[in-house]
């Protein structure tokens, strides 16, 4: 269920002031994030992110198409590596 409109956005202020000093130095910094609940927001577009999963960081290139969803969204936390055959077994 999305936050309320009331309260706005969510996007932690250290993730958001490194996004901020990327953007004015024009860098091509990864910038490391542990914030997962963070909100995608206009200003990260063009910046590459790295989000930890639980046990790695999974670089992310942020494009339009991601703002309004949240970080966590984009690094996967579980591996599928499907069903086993009954000959496996």
């Amino acid at each position: 269920m999305p936050r309320s409109i009331k309260k706005g956005i969510y996007i932690d202020e250290k993730l958001f002031m490194k996004v901020l000093r990327v953007k004015n130095t024009k860098s091509r910094e990864v910038i490391k994030t542990w914030s997962r609940a963070s909100t995608v927001v206009p200003e990260m577009v063009g910046i590459t992110i790295a989000i930890h999963n639980g046990k790695k960081f999974i670089p992310v290139f942020v494009t339009e198409n991601m703002v309004g969803y949240k970080l966590g969204e984009f690094a996967a936390t579980r591996n599928y590596k499907g069903h086993t055959s009954k000959g496996k077994k």
